[in-house]
């Protein structure tokens, strides 16, 4: 953890950046004054783990996976929730959280790993469907079966980074960046620099350490992206590659022939669940929805029939590259 804080004409930097959710972040707010704001970004955190992770066991969401149906579930997972369900419709069930018993299955996540083929793919199958999950009227979530598993790693950073965004307009902040494991939301300006704030996407192609493939300009927007490139792992035995997105229409893992998306969205979890799903769905149709959805812009990198790498960016997305 870090704090630091540096000063410019009448603004003050303000820096705080430690490690959090299994990874790293960093958080810049600029004021007229120096500010610590530790105490209050670590609760936030602290929250959301126990709202949502997975990976601590007396989590709300690690519960309910257990079968412990007392959990009272809190606003914020109520949230993402709705949030999940939202992006589960608009992508036809490409986004669904209870690919858990998958993700567990494959070996991408906290449970045992399984040995996978099609028999055993489709009996983990009839326990995939967020519209097999719902939150009654005393905000306790009803399965309909005990096997199902919800994860929410793929929207919980980005709705993380979305709270600690909300924390900052509390203390009446203007002009900041938070950025969690390359996810960000950027409000207001660099004043510092009397411009945006500038962020970069990570080339694809680079497999060891990191170079940018772009960099762009925001203002009051989020950024998330998602690849298949980098989380995979490699059979001891075939040396077969599986990649870390699941497919919850088949049930097995994907192999696309997308390398990379990234979307800008009002918040940091639509953001986030959208190019998840991107990795997932077909590229005409990913293409498809963000030409038709409203108030999303992406960035799509791809290899084409040929073997080449290719992209694809929406017009609302192309006026924000630095040339």
């Amino acid at each position: 953890m870090l704090i630091s804080c540096q000063q410019q004409g009448q603004w003050i930097k303000n820096t705080n950046t430690g490690e959090a959710l299994g990874t790293s972040y960093s958080i810049i707010y600029l004021a007229k004054d120096s500010l610590d704001l530790q105490q209050g970004i670590d609760s936030v955190f602290q929250v959301v783990n126990a709202s949502m992770s997975t990976y601590i066991p007396s989590s709300d969401i690690s519960r309910i996976n257990k079968g412990d149906s007392t959990v009272v579930v809190d606003a914020m997972f109520r949230e993402v929730m709705v949030i999940s369900n939202e992006v589960y419709n608009a992508t036809n069930g490409y986004f669904d959280p209870t690919v858990g018993i998958l993700v567990n299955a494959w070996g991408f996540g906290p449970g045992a790993q399984t040995s996978m083929d099609s028999a055993t793919v489709a009996t983990l199958k009839n326990f995939v469907g967020l519209d097999k999950i719902k939150v009654t009227e005393d905000f306790r979530i009803r399965k309909e079966a005990a096997e199902i598993q919800i994860d929410f790693n793929a929207i919980a950073k980005g709705y993380a980074i979305d709270r600690l965004a909300a924390f900052l307009d509390g203390k009446e902040l203007q002009n900041y960046l938070v950025e969690v494991g390359g996810e960000l939301v950027a409000k207001g300006e660099n004043k510092l620099k009397s411009q945006e704030w500038v962020v970069g996407i990570d080339d694809p192609q680079v497999s060891l350490g990191r170079q940018l493939k772009i960099t762009l300009n925001l203002k009051d927007e989020a950024l998330a992206s998602s690849g298949n490139y980098r989380k995979y792992r490699i059979d001891s035995l075939t040396g077969q590659k599986y990649v870390h997105t699941i497919d919850p229409i088949t049930g097995f893992t994907k192999n696309s022939n997308v390398l990379a998306a990234s979307v800008i969205a009002p918040s940091c979890a639509v953001a986030d669940a959208y190019a998840t799903a991107f990795m997932a769905m077909d590229l005409e149709a990913s293409i498809a929805l963000l030409n038709s959805k409203e108030g999303l812009e992406g960035y799509l990198i791809f290899l084409d029939e040929e073997g080449e790498v290719n992209e694809f960016m929406t017009p609302g997305f192309r006026v924000k590259v630095r040339r």
